[in-house]
C-alpha cells in the first residue's frame, strides 16, 4: 500500500493517505470519537466515515477529496449561510447523543457547563469543499455548548481577518448566524462570547508555551499567539457592531 503524507495540520503528526482512506495516530479518546462520528453519520450527516483502526494501531478514516475552505476564495454570503446550517445540523444531531461519563475527554479549551459533544474546531482550516462540503479532523471532540462552539465557528469563518472593515465583516457574520438559525438568546450572548472564546484560545497557547506542551507551545511563538491576541482585540473592540448585526 502506498502511503502519501498529508500536511496542513498544526496538531497532527504522521497523517497519511492510503487509497481512499486517511491514517492517523490512535489517541486516547479515538474510540469514543469514532463512536460519536459514527452516530452523526447514522443520523444522516455527511462527514468522513470512521473505519476503525489498522494493523499499525492507526485510525482509519474515509478520505474526502477537495480543497480546504481556508485555501479557497472567500465564501459568499449564501455559502456562509450554508456552513452555518452545517454547524446547526451537527449541534442538533449531537444533542441526541448521551454524554458518556466514563470517557476521559480532555478538551483543549473547556466550556462552562458543557451540554453536548462538539467538534470544537469548526473552522475554515477544517472544512473540505468540493463535491461534498465536509468538516474533517474530529480528534478534538469533547463536551462543550452550542454557544461556545458557535462563537468559535462564527468568528473563525467571518471575523478572522483583523484588517476587514467591521461593517462588512458584520454582514458576513449575520449571514452565518442566520444560516444557523440562532435563537434570540444565542444571538444576545454571541458577540460577547466570541471574544471570550478567542481570548481563551490565546490563553491556552500561552499556557502551553510556558509549560512546554507541544505542539501548542511552539505554535504560540510561531505566529498563532500573535494572531489570536490580535483577533481578540478586534472582536472585542467591535462587540457592539457584531451584536447589532446578529440581532436583526
Amino acid at each position: 500500500m502506498t502511503e502519501t503524507p498529508l500536511d496542513g495540520g498544526n496538531a497532527s503528526e504522521a497523517v497519511v493517505r492510503i487509497g481512499q482512506t486517511v491514517r492517523k495516530p490512535w489517541l486516547a479518546p479515538s474510540e469514543a470519537v469514532q463512536a460519536y462520528t459514527s452516530a452523526l453519520v447514522d443520523a444522516g450527516l455527511d462527514l468522513p466515515r470512521p473505519l476503525g483502526r489498522d494493523e499499525q494501531e492507526r485510525q482509519i478514516i474515509e478520505y474526502v477529496p477537495g480543497a480546504l475552505a481556508m485555501d479557497a476564495p472567500a465564501l459568499s454570503l449564501s455559502e456562509l449561510a450554508y456552513v452555518g446550517r452545517m454547524v446547526r445540523e451537527i449541534h442538533d444531531a449531537s444533542a441526541s447523543i448521551p454524554l458518556d461519563p466514563t470517557v476521559a475527554w480532555d478538551p483543549l479549551i473547556p466550556a462552562p457547563a458543557p451540554e453536548l459533544l462538539c467538534h470544537n474546531d469548526l473552522a475554515p482550516w477544517n472544512l473540505i469543499i468540493g463535491e461534498r462540503w465536509v468538516f474533517i479532523d474530529w480528534d478534538g471532540t469533547a463536551p462543550s455548548t452550542r454557544l461556545w462552539d458557535l462563537a468559535y465557528a462564527a468568528q473563525a469563518f467571518t471575523l478572522n481577518d483583523t484588517t476587514a472593515e467591521p461593517s462588512a465583516a458584520a454582514v458576513r457574520l449575520a449571514a452565518f448566524v442566520d444560516g444557523y438559525d440562532a435563537g434570540r438568546q444565542l444571538r444576545t450572548e454571541l458577540a460577547r462570547t466570541m471574544w471570550q472564546r478567542t481570548w481563551a484560545m490565546y490563553q491556552m497557547l500561552e499556557t502551553a508555551h510556558a509549560s512546554g506542551r507541544e505542539p501548542w507551545g511552539s505554535m504560540f511563538v510561531s505566529g498563532h499567539g500573535q494572531h489570536w491576541g490580535d483577533v481578540t482585540a478586534y472582536v472585542r473592540q467591535h462587540e457592539s457592531v457584531w451584536g447589532s448585526a446578529v440581532s436583526r
